[in-house]
């Protein structure tokens, strides 16, 4: 009989093996990228993407990576820029809602979300929640305590460069480790509850609702591909466009809030929106049905 906390902890080792494995090599490029200045010959591509929602030219990479790849590519990429709370604020609302398109679209098409609709709708909705989020007061914004220095370090050339950015690396990676760490041990906990693993074979909107929020769009929807018929097509259309803005909201953020996002900002604004799109959805949905 295997015990259920060390389970958690070979998940989080081998979820850490493949943070290493992923996160330096991307962060020590991303600095030798920035040191020769090479990122203006691909930023230009969405620069205008990217003045719109206030953010360095250079975050073009972050932003694409995080997109197409995962999130952890995307903070790696991000992280040799310099920000403020509010401007790593916007990426983490940003990327929070439109991020691993590919993997992710594929789980919403087995609930009969057309992937071309989830991918305009998550990008669109990305760019209005993130466009939002420039608007506000900047006062509104505070970094953590995690957040990476301020200053981008000059190094006098190429070797101090890549022993400074191998360092560097190594401890953001450390962060996430220990954050990635806590919440597999804390979601694993919730998962192996009675209650939790009673619902979970009773799908209702709510559980589907609270497990995507809460762990992510694979567990929400996979709740709900056990029996999507138990739902109507309108249920299912509410929960999809929910969870498509606001999902995995705590593990997501934190790994922002390491470099200075504001964690209540980002919770709240993609919640927020999260509802907003999916009663104007039921309310188009069922007008159409009408």
């Amino acid at each position: 009989m295997s015990n259920p906390v060390k389970d958690s902890f070979r998940r989080a080792l081998s979820s850490s093996w493949i943070i290493l494995k992923l996160v330096i090599p991307i962060y020590i490029l991303a600095d030798v990228l920035y040191y020769y200045k090479l990122l203006s010959h691909v930023a230009f591509i969405i620069e205008p993407f990217t003045a719109v929602l206030g953010l360095p030219a250079e975050s073009a990479l972050a932003i694409i990576s995080g997109m197409f790849l995962n999130l952890y590519a995307a903070v790696a990429f991000a992280a040799p820029l310099e920000m403020n709370a509010q401007q790593w604020s916007v990426l983490a609302v940003y990327l929070g809602v439109a991020h691993s398109l590919v993997v992710e679209s594929a789980i919403m098409k087995k609930l009969g979300i057309a992937q071309g609709y989830s991918y305009t709708f998550r990008i669109g909705a990305g760019v209005i929640i993130a466009y939002t989020t420039t608007l506000l007061p900047s006062s509104w914004f505070s970094g953590s305590a995690l957040a990476a220095p301020s200053e981008h370090v000059i190094y006098a050339d190429i070797w101090e460069l890549l022993m400074g950015s191998s360092l560097e690396a190594m401890v953001l990676s450390l962060k996430i480790i220990f954050i990635i760490t806590g919440l597999i041990l804390v979601m694993d906990y919730i998962k192996s509850r009675p209650f939790f693993i009673e619902q979970s074979h009773h799908v209702s909107r709510g559980f589907a609702m609270m497990a995507g929020v809460i762990l992510g769009i694979t567990y929400g929807a996979g709740i709900l591909i056990k029996e999507t018929q138990a739902l109507s097509r309108k249920e299912i259309l509410f929960i999809a466009v929910f969870l498509s803005v606001c999902h995995a909201i705590i593990e997501d953020t934190l790994l922002f809030v390491i470099f200075g996002a504001d964690f209540t900002m980002v919770v709240v604004m993609r919640t927020a929106w999260a509802l907003v799109f999916a009663v104007l959805v039921s309310l188009l949905y069922a007008r159409k049905a009408g």
